[in-house]
């Protein structure tokens, strides 16, 4: 078996500084650490209990297979939030059958964003 000591979500945007502007203050994601120069530098951000890396740079169109799952303390203040900051929002808060508070976002090359609240009453706040 391999040991994994770390790992992180990549995306190659077609253009990166926004992308990073849209992650960074947007979003309001916390800058782990930067590397390189120029517009293709990488950015790695704070992503919760991972990281997320923005670098380089893509001349295919992004794939829709990649989804981020963000966990937020309250869906509606975050949906209030990120509206203000002109994010796209997909579909604004909604309690699913599963019971999550789920809201779809998108990044500027249309990766989807469920920004996501846990209810307290939820199963997985609770562990065995």
């Amino acid at each position: 078996m391999v040991q994994v000591l770390s790992s992180r979500v990549l995306v190659r945007p077609a253009d990166p500084d926004r992308s990073r502007t849209f992650y960074g203050e947007a979003l309001g994601l916390e800058i782990y650490r930067e590397f390189g120069t120029g517009p293709e530098r990488g950015t790695v951000y704070f992503l919760g209990g991972g990281f997320l890396e923005v670098s380089g740079r893509s001349t295919e169109p992004s794939g829709r297979t990649l989804q981020l799952w963000l966990q937020v303390a309250d869906a509606a203040a975050a949906h209030e939030e990120l509206v203000a900051r002109g994010v796209e929002v997909l579909r604004p808060p909604v309690r699913e059958p599963w019971g999550l508070i789920e809201m779809w976002i998108a990044d500027p090359d249309g990766h989807r964003i469920a920004v996501t609240e846990v209810p307290a009453d939820h199963p997985l706040r609770f562990r065995p």
